[in-house]
C-alpha cells in the first residue's frame, strides 16, 4: 500500500449515514466535512515532483556544474511514505469482530426460535378474559392459585399465612 496515490474516499458515506444515530448525524456530517476538506486538499497537490526543464538552467547558470549537482540531488530525492502497519491490525479485528457477529446471530436466531414457540403456545391458548378459573389453573399451574398445594388466607400477605411469624409492631419504637 506504500507508495499508493490516494483519488478518492474508500469510505461509503451513505451506507454509513443510516447507521448513526438520529441525534448523532450532525456531528456525522460535520466530520465527512472535515474528511471531504483534507481528501481535496491532498489532490489539489500533484502525484508526483514537477518537471524541472534542467536544460534551461544548465544554459543560464553560469557556474559550471551547479545545475548539474541540482538535478542529480532533486531526481535522487525520495519523498518517504510512512508504512503502512495499521491495515493488519484492522482487518484481525474486523475478522474477530465478524465472528462474535455471526455467534450473536446465530445466538439470536436460536433465542427468536424460542420465543416464536413461547408465542405460538401463548396464542393457542384461550384469551385470559374468556378463561375460567380451572382454564387458568390448566394453562398457568405455576401461577394460578392452588387450594390444595399451596393455600393462602385472606390478606393473602405473607406475613397472615400459617407458619410465619407475625412482626412485632411496637418494636423498634
Amino acid at each position: 500500500m506504500a507508495g499508493r496515490r490516494v483519488t478518492k474516499s474508500a469510505v461509503n458515506w451513505a451506507a454509513m449515514l443510516e447507521r448513526v444515530h438520529p441525534k448523532q448525524q450532525g456531528n456525522f456530517i460535520a466530520f465527512k466535512a472535515k474528511s471531504d476538506v483534507y481528501l481535496r486538499r491532498v489532490l489539489a497537490n500533484p502525484e508526483s515532483l514537477p518537471k524541472i526543464d534542467w536544460a534551461f538552467y544548465k544554459k543560464t547558470v553560469p557556474v559550471a556544474g551547479m545545475a548539474d549537482a541540482f538535478q542529480k540531488q532533486y531526481e535522487s530525492m525520495k519523498i518517504p511514505y510512512p508504512p503502512d502497519t495499521a491495515t493488519a491490525l484492522v482487518e484481525a479485528q474486523e475478522k474477530q469482530v465478524m465472528e462474535e457477529v455471526k455467534k450473536f446471530v446465530q445466538d439470536s436466531n436460536a433465542r427468536i426460535t424460542d420465543f416464536q414457540k413461547e408465542l405460538d403456545h401463548i396464542n393457542s391458548l384461550l384469551p385470559i378474559d374468556q378463561m375460567t378459573m380451572e382454564d387458568y389453573k390448566d394453562s398457568y399451574p405455576e401461577l394460578a392459585l392452588d387450594s390444595e398445594k399451596r393455600p393462602t388466607f385472606w390478606p393473602h400477605t405473607p406475613e397472615e399465612q400459617p407458619g410465619m411469624e407475625k412482626r412485632d409492631e411496637t418494636a423498634g419504637h
